[in-house]
């Protein structure tokens, strides 16, 4: 385990110097979700029945919940990005932990993503969002955020290293973005018809959204809603701990084989 713990910290270490020197790509992907909060509340809010200030109120949990989706388009184009140049090859020929290149690299982007929620944040208080709740339902809504992204992370970790070819990555995430669309995200599932209401509650950006909205004390699930939307808190851990059986062993033998 100490093994683990030393080379994932150099792993992490790695991935937060080059981050440091991308500072481009560190802006843009903050930037991005102030940039939907704002067209999103301001747009589209307009043309809902939810009056403008109650649908930003609704929507700034769903973008924190979009943004911890995210994470699987970032871990794809990492480990795409690492693969292709050979880096992953490199570091297979020493003699690390074979889980710590793709554990240092989860937990770097955690961390940036940690940072990158603050500015949102902020936006979303700016714009007539605000913390309905207590300090710890508060801190448990981020802590529901960190584990989903963490997991989701892991998810385009193993998809970056399956398709090992960045072209192929960018086409991939680009498709990423239909899935908060079909979720309460942006949107209450209410009114879409039955079977699209059916797929958009099990998706688990769905459970998150609503559980982060109910420890915010923004809204609560409706009472027909489906069994991970209608106990968003208890839904959204299990989906991540579901994701994270499934994709850590999956994405630790992907990097331990080196298959082409």
């Amino acid at each position: 385990m100490s093994t683990v713990a030393y080379d994932s910290g150099a792993v992490l270490g790695r991935h937060l110097r080059r981050i440091r020197h991308a500072p481009g790509v560190v802006l843009l992907t903050q930037t991005m979700p102030i940039t939907m909060l704002l067209f999103f509340g301001y747009v589209f809010g307009s043309a809902l029945a939810m009056p403008g200030t109650e649908y930003r109120a609704y929507l700034v949990p769903g973008l924190l919940a979009s943004t911890a989706a995210g994470g699987i388009m970032t871990g794809m184009f990492q480990a795409s990005h690492d693969a292709q140049r050979g880096i992953m090859d490199r570091f297979r020929t020493m003699p690390m932990s074979r889980a710590a290149v793709p554990l240092g690299q989860t937990l770097a982007d955690l961390i940036t993503t940690a940072v990158g929620l603050v500015p949102l944040l902020l936006v979303g208080l700016a714009v007539g969002w605000r913390i309905e709740g207590g300090a710890l339902d508060a801190l448990g809504a981020i802590g529901l955020l960190m584990i989903f992204r963490f997991a989701a992370n892991w998810v385009g970790t193993y998809l970056g290293l399956l398709v090992a070819n960045e072209e192929a990555a960018g086409q991939l995430g680009a498709a990423t973005f239909i899935l908060p669309l079909l979720s309460n995200a942006y949107i209450p599932t209410e009114g879409m018809t039955g079977w699209l209401r059916t797929v958009a509650e099990w998706n688990p950006i769905s459970a998150v959204s609503m559980g982060v909205r109910t420890l915010f004390g923004n809204a609560a699930p409706a009472a027909d809603a489906a069994w991970p939307v209608a106990h968003p808190v208890a839904g959204s851990v299990l989906w991540s701990l579901l994701l994270l059986v499934l994709f850590v062993p999956l994405a630790v033998r992907r990097y331990a084989t080196g298959a082409k």
